[in-house]
């Protein structure tokens, strides 16, 4: 572990090997790619907004053709429907809930 340790450091400590007169200097290359890079992002920007105008300012739910209520369950409403039905939970048949109806 202690080796690992003092190499590491005489590594990081080394000075950098490539310091000649072109050391750290960019090329039209990079430059091109960096504009290239600003370019596609611009677009997809101007992309976007073009999407997010087209969307509605609100996603709330709307009522449906005979829905009086939009935030309703359409479930606990089916329930409901076939409890009036057959005449009611188990209670007001007399049995138990864990006893079968045959």
């Amino acid at each position: 572990m202690i080796d690992l340790l003092t190499t590491a450091v005489s590594v990081l400590a080394d000075p950098p090997k490539n310091s000649g007169p072109d050391f750290g200097k960019a090329s039209p290359l990079g430059l091109l790619v960096v504009v290239l890079l600003l370019i596609g992002v611009f677009i997809l920007v101007w992309s976007m907004n073009r999407h997010l105008k087209k969307l509605p300012k609100s996603f709330d739910a709307e009522p449906a053709d005979g829905d009086t209520e939009p935030d309703g369950d359409a479930k606990t409403d089916t329930v409901a429907a076939a409890l009036d039905k057959s005449g009611g939970s188990d209670a007001d048949t007399g049995r138990s809930p864990s006893e079968p109806s045959g």
